[in-house]
């Protein structure tokens, strides 16, 4: 009996610590291979999102992306705004990419400008999980890091090349 209790326990162990060992850290996350910025430039639109309270634009969201000659990607974006629970318009938002790991081009940092630039708490890892560039793009983007190394605060869309 003693090395059944054993066993089931030792399982019981194994299980947790598999459990453990999966993880929702942020960097455990897949992206895009062999990322390519020029292929990705041009319109995009927003056709779902996944978001933290309080994301700038909210929906309508439309995002014409840039790559210059020196590699710099900077994007457009266009939305509708609620204002004070209530006034309705449309904003532009526009941001800056860096590359921290050229390795992983797929990881950018996303730097707002403008008003922006005001509303956020800093930037945001912007991370392109999967495109055809032709068609579609999924993107995942997180604006804080709990101590685990999972998102505190992040949001995600699912872009289309047509509205």
């Amino acid at each position: 009996m003693k090395y059944a209790q054993y066993v089931f326990l030792a399982s019981i162990f194994s299980t947790v610590e598999y459990s453990l060992a999966q993880t929702c850290a942020v960097e455990s996350f897949s992206v895009k291979d062999n990322f390519d910025p020029k292929r990705y430039a041009g319109k995009w639109y927003a056709l779902a999102k996944k978001d933290p309270e309080g994301l700038f634009l909210q929906d309508n969201i439309s995002a014409e992306y840039t790559v210059e000659e020196d590699g710099t990607m900077t994007a457009s974006s266009k939305g509708r705004v609620k204002l004070f629970g209530f006034w309705v318009i449309c904003a532009d938002m526009a941001a800056q990419y860096t590359v921290p790991d050229p390795t992983t081009p797929a990881k950018m940092y996303m730097t707002y400008q403008g008003l922006a630039s005001y509303l956020s708490s800093g930037g945001d890892n912007y991370w392109v999980i999967d495109t055809d560039y032709d068609n579609y793009a999924i993107t995942y983007a997180c604006r804080s890091l709990k101590e685990d190394g999972s998102c505190y605060d992040g949001y995600s869309l699912i872009f289309s090349r047509n509205p």
